[in-house]
């Protein structure tokens, strides 16, 4: 089954995980994890994206993708939560 969501999952996942990803310095590279052990548990916790244009942001910037720290936001949200 091909689901937006899916998409961005693999995304985030590997923003963490995967040195040669080209964000990966803003991400794994500075100690933030992906710890959604499947996308079920992953989806679970986000559910369905309420509207195309929103993305996955973390609530504290400098946690990890994890249960309670996720949540769907618009590109301006997450603007207003950034590291300086």
């Amino acid at each position: 089954m091909k689901l937006p969501e899916r998409r961005l999952y693999w995304a985030a996942k590997e923003r963490c995980g995967n040195p040669h990803n080209k964000s990966y310095k803003d991400y794994g590279g500075r100690g933030i994890e992906f710890r959604f052990k499947s996308f079920e548990e992953f989806y679970k916790e986000l559910g369905p994206r309420p509207a195309p244009h929103l993305t996955i942001d973390r609530i504290d910037n400098d946690g990890h993708y994890e249960p309670g720290n996720v949540h769907w936001a618009t590109r301006l949200e997450q603007r207003h939560n950034r590291r300086s």
